[in-house]
């Protein structure tokens, strides 16, 4: 729900229309869960992703000066890569090496990621320049909003009520338009404001450009973000077989490739994923009607965009937190008394949230994981496939770590 606002209003600091951004927003996210839905049947959302918009807004167009238009054009070559790779094979690769004794840690770090998310947009918790995190002001009128909401979810979802997240959410939008903490604000755009962004990405001037830098960053948060949100929720939904594997994974891939694609044809950022489809897996949604339904709610917020505005973050906020908890649950199967499993999970799990990204969180797990085996004289038992990604997330390191 968020995402539609959200997004625009991040993506507008570009130049681009916020009007067009909103329709491509609502766009790729149908296009995108609507396939997800009917071609993968999976319960999972996509939309254009939170952590990418920022990269493609402040550091690729403002940062580096690189016009929008050429920014979407990048975001097109790394769509277009994705579906290679997947028809090739090799994301399915990437999944299938993840060891599987990670799987628990990287779906509990996504928890702590997402209550940290709501614990920030509750004001629950702000900032702090001595302890990097504080608690925040409790009496201030939207804090105590949000506190209300997260306990009316909390009860609910005890007393078993199926709907608890959606009567928490519309019960402390409702007091809030009341108290005045959330402000009715209308706004209207016509769908043919998308024309504005629709088809203007730059493809020649991408590639003028130097786009290698920009399109691997896109690339590998893409990939590696996705691959986290499949398993966290995969993890919470049960997909998994006995053998540790997904079944139709490449549709899920191919599907978000596709995704991509068509958002950077409509105008916004990379689509991926999203780790908010364990809302609807918490609430009971187990097949790909989950994701459709979803899908058609995006068009119809095409539409509707002005009601769900007066949404506050007051009232999804305690939704966060909330998710956050119910998936938190799955390090009871984390093996704590063996410090090879033990450590890269407990890295994994913390780094997901601390650094703000699933694909850092990834990343530590990983190179701890197979360090420790190299330590532990089991090298044979690693994967050459391991090794390589290893060595890809060291160099990432460095690379992100210079100057």
């Amino acid at each position: 729900m968020y995402i539609v606002f959200v997004n625009p209003a991040i993506l507008h600091e570009t130049g681009m229309p916020l009007a067009a951004v909103t329709a491509a927003t609502c766009i790729s996210a149908a296009v995108g869960s609507i396939l997800m839905g009917g071609f993968a049947k999976y319960p999972i959302a996509l939309a254009p992703g939170m952590g990418l918009n920022a990269y493609f807004t402040y550091t690729v167009v403002k940062g580096m000066g690189v016009p929008w238009q050429a920014a979407l054009g990048a975001v097109f070559i790394s769509g277009v890569a994705f579906l290679l790779l997947t028809t090739l094979g090799v994301r399915q690769l990437i999944i299938s090496t993840i060891p599987y004794e990670l799987y628990a840690a990287v779906a509990a770090g996504v928890g702590l990621f997402i209550a940290l998310l709501g614990f920030r947009n509750s004001g629950i918790i702000v900032p702090n320049a001595a302890t990097t995190v504080t608690l925040g002001n409790l009496r201030d009128t939207s804090t105590a909003l949000a506190i209300f909401g997260l306990l009316l979810i909390a009860v609910l979802l005890a007393w078993r009520v199926r709907a608890a997240m959606l009567i928490g959410i519309l019960a402390t939008t409702a007091i809030g338009l009341a108290t005045g903490v959330a402000k009715w604000a209308p706004h209207s755009y016509r769908l043919s404001d998308l024309s504005a962004t629709a088809f203007k990405l730059d493809l020649p001037a991408t590639l003028r450009i130097g786009f290698l830098e920009i399109v691997f960053v896109f690339l590998f948060i893409d990939l590696f973000d996705n691959i986290g949100t499949l398993v966290a929720v995969g993890k919470r939904a049960n997909l998994f077989d006995k053998t540790h594997e997904i079944p139709r994974v490449n549709r899920i891939l191919l599907s978000d490739a596709t995704a991509t694609i068509v958002g950077s044809l409509t105008g916004t950022s990379t689509v991926v994923s999203y780790i908010e489809s364990a809302a609807g897996v918490a609430a009971g949604g187990r097949s790909g009607v989950t994701a459709i339904v979803t899908g058609l709610l995006f068009v119809v917020a095409l539409f509707v965009a002005p009601v769900v505005g007066a949404i506050p973050a007051a009232a999804t906020a305690p939704a966060l937190i909330i998710v956050g908890s119910l998936m938190v649950g799955v390090v009871a199967e984390i093996e704590w008394q063996d410090p090879e499993v033990a450590v890269p999970a407990f890295l994994t799990m913390m780094a997901i949230p601390l650094t703000f990204s699933i694909a850092n969180g990834l990343a530590f797990g990983f190179t701890a994981y197979t360090l420790m085996k190299i330590a532990r004289g089991k090298f044979r038992e690693v994967n050459w496939f391991v090794y390589a990604l290893t060595a890809l997330f060291i160099a990432r390191f460095v690379y992100l770590s210079r100057g």
